[in-house]
């Protein structure tokens, strides 16, 4: 094992264990709106700062999908998980996917939030430089932001995650994870898993759309599940907190009696 561990908190005791994996504009403090409503009796959750981001914003690294699915790995072998569920938003739902091919043996269930497809997601031409360019210049995260929650957030919101997302995050690590997760494509690894696996869509995304996620995820794992939040874009966790707990609990839930293993 490694000397690094993957800086982490964990909320809850119960018998199901599951990480929490952020997306590319934000650490683990992404998931704070969900953190009050949390069914902590059924579930252990570990929300964790992947090589880049919060207290891992100085950890060297490759910053590729691979690299932080072996990282979750090796946290769950320190903290006695011998299996678990993986809960990844966008990038982290990339991760997630990479855990299918890796360590399938060790997974539960995993939830995608919006995620990334196994296939990477193309972005070309200015598109491209959009988001290249968004390593450096904040006004290109907003635009980003404010695009994939279909125009209709608040300014002030807008501002908030784009200043969350500074700070939280090393500028040539954020430049470094767009390469991984947009140009990978490591579909052939996982097509097939019979892993449960949920992909949540917000129908405000015209990126990671709720019809993406049939053309992808649905048609890749045959016990694929999809559920459309209708007030959502690509934030749920920001924009439909209490609609995201319901649905990722409830596809989680099946397992949680006797998920075995030391807490």
């Amino acid at each position: 094992m490694t000397s690094f561990a993957l800086p982490h908190e964990v909320h809850g005791d119960g018998a199901h264990r599951v990480f929490a994996v952020h997306g590319w504009f934000a650490d683990r403090s992404a998931y704070a709106p969900v953190l009050p409503d949390l069914d902590r009796s059924s579930f252990t959750y570990a929300l964790v700062d992947l090589r880049g981001y919060g207290e891992a914003r100085d950890a060297v690294g490759s910053y590729t999908t691979t690299e932080a699915a072996v990282d979750l790995v090796e946290l769950a072998d320190r903290l006695g998980w011998e299996r678990f569920s993986v809960v990844g938003h966008s990038m982290g739902g990339a991760v997630a996917q990479r855990l299918l091919s890796i360590a399938p043996h060790r997974l539960r269930r995993i939830v995608g939030v919006s995620p990334v497809p196994a296939s990477g997601l193309p972005l070309p031409g200015e598109q491209g430089v959009l988001f290249a360019d968004a390593a450096h210049r904040p006004e290109n995260r907003r635009a980003i932001i404010d695009f994939t929650t279909g125009g209709r957030r608040p300014a002030a919101w807008l501002d908030r995650m784009v200043d969350r997302s500074l700070a939280r995050s090393d500028a040539k690590a954020f430049r470094a994870w767009l390469d991984s997760w947009a140009g990978d494509d490591f579909r052939a690894d996982v097509v097939g898993s019979e892993v449960p696996a949920l992909a949540v869509a917000g129908e405000l995304d015209p990126a990671l759309s709720p019809a993406l996620m049939r053309e992808t995820w649905m048609s890749w794992y045959p016990r694929a599940r999809m559920v459309s939040l209708a007030c959502a874009g690509h934030y749920a966790m920001d924009e439909t907190p209490l609609e995201l707990v319901r649905v990722v609990e409830d596809f989680l839930r099946p397992d949680t009696t006797g998920a075995g293993g030391p807490a």
